[in-house]
């Protein structure tokens, strides 16, 4: 069975929803940090993300996790995270729904 790549897409944002910053409980999508997600159509997955600060606490384990419950999803051949701050990370990038959780709103 093929699933194609929308379809994917819209399963690696469910796992990125199920990522929680450890200093916001807020999950790492509402909160802005995926700037991007590619699949290509063999399946293989390129994340785009940032992190709440260049020195944050989870800089190393953060984007391993990512690309580890990314590579859990069956139909996802080969994942890669690429960590970028460009641009930097504000809260500007946060839902509204993110943004009430933490009373912002």
């Amino acid at each position: 069975m093929s699933i194609d790549t929308k379809e994917l897409g819209e399963k690696i944002v469910n796992v990125l929803k199920t990522i929680y910053d450890p200093e916001i409980p807020v999950d790492i999508y509402e909160l802005g940090l995926i700037y991007d997600v590619f699949v290509n159509e063999d399946n293989q997955v390129k994340i785009l993300m940032t992190l709440t600060s260049p020195n944050c606490p989870v800089a190393e384990s953060l984007p391993a996790e990512v690309e580890e419950k990314v590579k859990s999803l069956d139909a996802v051949v080969d994942a890669e995270v690429e960590i970028t701050f460009d641009p930097p990370w504000t809260q500007d990038l946060m839902s509204e729904e993110a943004k009430l959780e933490i009373g912002l709103l």
